[in-house]
């Protein structure tokens, strides 16, 4: 399983830093678009739609949502997910007995619809600034260093567990470590590049920490939903990992997150 998850990380990781680097912002934005899609067809799953054909009306509203979001520059959506991502870890905090304020298919529907629009459009728009590519890939440095620093801190010192009805696996250690990690990330860039000059150093670091609580409640809220459907993985594709949603659950939540967050700042346009 390890060689597997290893395997399917090392042919990953080129083909999206080639896609963040190489590709304009309209061909990003439409490769983008297939593991959102792929994402959506997964969370009909997590809906409870089992059968394959009735999952294809959530892709396809989806994906309308993708397209109006791009053609309309719906950038404000990113602002409505940090509303989203609020209330989204206060169901973990009172999980499992508030899960009827959002079980259900048309309420998990709207929570998946929330959860992956939001973030595709967070990604289109921060490819799309100058150097956006560079701020694409900060943000999901953001990401693995939090994963990377919950990793070993939670190995090492994880004995408190975070939200043991949730995801048993995380700690209170871990998520230090995470933020640890990261807040020595974001410190190396800001005094290294100008990114924070714009709106200030505090403003880009509160944000920055900010953005790595999303991305730890974005693998919670998936791990909620999972346990609450009675599954292990949100599908197959990827060998060792699962579905899609099991490598992007962070990434659906820290992405939004940032770029609402800078929207509001100024800081992302």
């Amino acid at each position: 399983m390890l060689k597997q998850r290893i395997i399917t990380a090392l042919v990953l990781l080129p083909l999206v830093l080639g896609a963040i680097f190489g590709l304009s912002n309209q061909w990003f934005a439409l490769v983008m678009a297939i593991p959102v899609l792929i994402g959506a067809y997964e969370w009909a799953n997590l809906m409870g739609i089992e059968e394959l054909e009735k999952r294809a009306p959530y892709v396809a509203l989806v994906g309308v949502g993708l397209s109006l979001s791009f053609w309309l520059e719906l950038k404000w959506l990113c602002t409505i997910a940090v509303l989203w991502w609020v209330l989204a870890a206060y169901f973990v905090k009172n999980f499992p007995d508030d899960s009827g304020l959002w079980a259900g298919r048309i309420r998990m529907g709207t929570m998946g619809w929330f959860t992956l629009v939001p973030a595709w459009i967070g990604l289109v728009m921060l490819q799309g600034q100058e150097n956006g590519a560079w701020l694409l890939l900060y943000v999901l440095l953001l990401v693995w260093g939090a994963d990377t620093g919950a990793y070993f801190a939670g190995r090492r010192w994880g004995k408190r567990k975070m939200a043991p009805k949730v995801s048993p696996g995380k700690s209170i250690a871990g998520l230090v470590g995470g933020l640890i990690t990261t807040a020595v990330i974001a410190l190396i860039v800001a005094f290294n590049t100008d990114i924070a000059e714009s709106i200030g150093l505090t403003v880009f670091f509160s944000v920055s920490m900010a953005t790595v609580f999303a991305s730890v409640l974005g693998d919670l809220v998936e791990s909620m939903v999972k346990r609450h459907r009675g599954i292990k993985d949100s599908g197959t594709i990827l060998p060792g990992h699962g579905g899609i949603l099991d490598r992007v659950d962070s990434v659906t939540a820290a992405v939004p997150v940032y770029v609402g967050l800078m929207y509001v700042m100024g800081g992302v346009v």
